[in-house]
């Protein structure tokens, strides 16, 4: 019903600057909220920031200020704008999405994308 793909990952020096991209194919338009969430190794994952069909936008107190989401609905990509990144940073990112369909939320999730914050 819907594939996202992440792209955008790398490796970046602590300070540095990423921009996360999450392409969207499939029928949209029943969208409700899409996200980013991130899993270091050996920790579970967890959220990095959502947004409402309405605008609304959240972050984790951990990138409040430094990262940024977006989304192009003509181009039906979202990205995750990260800024002064830290070690603590490092993870697999994950773009997500939710739809509603018949009343019922359905959750979709990228495969993910690596992001190495190192000196």
């Amino acid at each position: 019903q819907l594939h996202l793909v992440e792209s955008g990952g790398g490796l970046v020096q602590p300070g540095g600057s990423l921009r996360l991209s999450c392409t969207v194919s499939g029928n949209t338009l029943d969208y409700y909220a899409i996200g980013w969430f991130r899993q270091a190794p050996g920790k579970e994952r967890e959220g990095v920031s959502c947004m409402q069909s309405s605008g609304w936008t959240n972050y984790s107190e951990s990138v409040k200020g430094r990262f940024t989401i977006s989304r192009d609905s003509i181009q039906n990509t979202m990205y995750l704008q990260m800024d002064s990144l830290q070690s603590e940073d490092t993870a697999v990112y994950y773009c997500h999405a939710d739809l509603l369909r018949a009343g019922v939320l359905i959750d979709f999730w990228g495969q993910g994308t690596q992001v190495t914050v190192s000196s």
